[in-house]
């Protein structure tokens, strides 16, 4: 018979409350050499580790990305195997393990083996595959890798490592370490692979100034796109004063193609508590706030079960462990406002108030939420506090550049054969992620762009892929950090059409405040839709009118970056720049030529119907929106130029690929 998610004791507990007593607790927070411990505690520990399992386990990705790929019907179709053939055998439900084109995935551990993972196992495929392995037979086609294997495991032969695959080989795992693998809805689980026990050595050991001193040193820069030192912005509010602090999480990630943040939360929750601990004990906060946007419904829900976990076991609360140290966290939901994401907007947001900027000074750390001293970090920077403080400063400033220390994660999307979550150590090359990590563009096609940094940031080149991820080197070609977006473009990818869309976005998450960003960007837009527009939808004073913005488009985007309230409006015409500075060209043909390269835009393409290869089938005809088809069933039917809107709705059903895509050009203009 299956169990659900039951810890790896065996003792059949539900994860909501520890299975160690006080005693125990103490005792594994406290040692950093497990060999003193006693034996009762040890094999916990090695049991939570999986070390070895006394039955069968079935690790199932049930964050976002899996159930979207259909992992809720393979945790049904697993279970239901499991109770049809009468095994004894626990499922677990983990996060992502980063690699979302793979989902859904599933791993299998037997009692003295290595644990294997698999991918893309649909609820159908399932049960053959179980049947398989707990047979003994590894089916290869399915195979993403096997764990490496512990001194009670034998490993399996001919399965390769995990690690050597080519999606993981290059990373660099610390805040996404134990995504995928473990429980997140068990403390336990994550204390076996030493959780809290930084925050109980910090707690009883180091005053909160070397605290700020540690990770100063250790170079650590906000992950949230600032890139600011969190040392020494903890050392800000820690000499501020005030009678009250805050320490505020801002996991309210709002650039397209992020998600970051997301599957941290709903990997590995009780990373983000630990870390949380620590950074309120370092500014002296007793109270802290958890930003969330309400979208996340599953890392909302692991969130409260990690703080009720973390409550229950005296690590949150008053007088955590004895120290006389006390923290509580509150989760707020946001609405999803972009500009949210600026620090001072969220301050009035977690107030109560409605979502806008602020001028700076005084700044958050001196005078933040409600008046009083306050710290903002995103997940990412506050998940890679604990390894920083148990690794030590220097081992941690021992990886990536001069300026940009430790790891970074990065969301990979877009047209890229392997899209997902990717942590690499910084320096690694922008061609590195995308072609050796990321197994390049797929399909055939031509690697075009990568957008770094979201709306604020800007578009990368072919020519600039071997850019090292840095803080300061992206800045060089007009990109940004920011909190990690990576979104990958192809030769099909009309970069004026991108530009379009991250102005239309900016323009509508606009809070409105300040006429530079609410009327620029609106301006902005209203001309890059002059450029994408057809003959056929335009005046001669619109023509006038499109050169016209067309000059002063460069100086509108300078004019919105010097005079803008916050960082989003500064950063607001950077898309626009951005393409601007590498793919002029792309801009001119729209203008002058009328002619989009990568047809995209619908106004400036038409479909013709090579009557050769129509066989009068009628299903573009029944599609068209506008009517703009006809012919008889049978016979070769044609297409109505003048009411064609070039939505190619008729070449996405043609079973015979008789509709062709043509662009305005002479030859249109002059028979139109």
């Amino acid at each position: 018979m299956s169990s659900t998610t039951q810890p790896a004791c065996g003792c059949g507990c539900s994860g909501e409350a520890s299975i160690f007593t006080p005693e125990e607790l103490q005792a594994a927070l406290a040692s950093g050499d497990e060999a003193a411990l006693d034996a009762a505690l040890t094999e916990k520990l090695a049991l939570l580790r999986r070390e070895d399992v006394s039955r069968p386990t079935i690790f199932i990705g049930t964050g976002t990305c899996g159930l979207g790929a259909g992992a809720a019907k393979t945790l049904a179709a697993a279970r239901a195997w499991c109770d049809e053939k009468q095994v004894d055998c626990d499922i677990v439900e983990v996060g992502c393990i980063g690699l979302c084109s793979a989902e859904p995935i599933m791993d299998v551990q037997l009692p003295g083996r290595a644990r294997v993972s698999f991918t893309k196992v649909t609820g159908k495929q399932a049960p053959d595959l179980l049947a398989s392995v707990f047979d003994g037979v590894i089916p290869t086609e399915a195979v993403l890798g096997q764990f490496e294997s512990r001194a009670q495991q034998q490993a399996w032969d001919a399965v390769p490592a995990l690690k050597e695959h080519p999606f993981f080989a290059q990373q660099t795992r610390f805040v996404l370490a134990q995504c995928g693998e473990i429980d997140p809805s068990s403390m336990d689980e994550y204390i076996a692979h030493g959780g809290y026990r930084t925050a109980a050595r910090v707690l009883r050991d180091l005053p909160p100034p070397d605290i700020c001193d540690a990770v100063e040193k250790s170079g650590l820069r906000g992950r949230g796109g600032g890139g600011f030192p969190t040392g020494r912005k903890w050392k800000f509010a820690l000499g501020a004063e005030g009678d009250q602090k805050y320490l505020i999480c801002n996991a309210d990630e709002g650039d397209p193609g992020a998600f970051m943040d997301r599957a941290v939360i709903e990997g590995a929750p009780h990373r983000l508590v630990e870390g949380m601990i620590i950074a309120a004990y370092a500014i002296g906060a007793s109270k802290a706030y958890v930003y969330i946007r309400a979208e996340y419904p599953l890392a909302i829900e692991r969130l409260r079960t990690a703080f009720a976990q973390a409550r229950a076991a005296g690590l949150l609360g008053d007088n955590i462990l004895g120290t006389g140290f006390h923290l509580d966290i509150v989760l707020k939901m946001g609405a999803g406002a972009f500009v949210c994401g600026e620090e001072t907007a969220l301050i009035h947001s977690v107030e109560g108030k409605r979502g806008m900027p602020r001028p700076r000074p005084p700044f958050p750390a001196v005078k933040g939420a409600f008046g009083k001293p306050t710290v903002i970090n995103n997940v990412e920077t506050l998940a890679n506090v604990p390894p920083v403080l148990a690794m030590g400063p220097d081992a941690f400033a021992a990886m990536g550049t001069e300026n940009s220390k430790g790891t970074k994660v990065f969301a990979l999307s877009g047209k890229v054969a392997r899209t997902g979550l990717v942590e690499v150590a910084m320096g690694t090359t922008v061609r590195d992620i995308i072609f050796d990590i990321g197994g390049g563009i797929p399909n055939g096609k031509q690697f075009k762009a990568v957008q770094m940094g979201g709306p604020s940031g800007g578009c990368i080149p072919e020519e600039h892929l071997d850019i090292e991820v840095d803080y300061d080197s992206l800045k060089t070609v007009g990109a940004i950090m920011g909190s990690g977006g990576m979104v990958v473009m192809d030769e099909e990818t009309c970069m004026v059409d991108v530009a379009k869309f991250f102005m239309d976005f900016i323009q509508r998450e606009s809070c409105g405040k300040c006429i530079p960003c609410r009327e620029g960007t609106r301006r902005m837009l209203e001309i890059l839709h002059r450029i994408t527009r057809g003959y056929r939808n335009e005046t001669e004073t619109a023509t006038l009118e499109r050169f016209q913005g067309i000059m002063y488009m460069e100086r509108l985007a300078k004019v919105i970056k010097d005079t803008s309230l916050c960082g989003l409006g500064q950063t607001a015409p950077n898309p626009v720049l951005s393409t601007l500075r590498w793919f002029r060209d792309e801009y001119e043909t729209h203008i002058y030529e009328r002619r989009c390269p990568a047809g995209v835009c619908q106004e400036l393409r038409y479909f013709t119907i090579d009557q050769e290869k129509c066989i009068g089938c009628t299903l573009c005809a029944k599609r068209c929106p506008t009517e703009a088809i006809i012919g008889e069933s049978k016979q070769a039917h044609y297409i109505i130029v003048d009411k064609c809107i070039g939505c190619g709705s008729c070449a996405a059903v043609c079973p015979k690929d008789a509709v062709l895509l043509r662009e305005f050009d002479d030859e249109f203009e002059a028979t139109a």
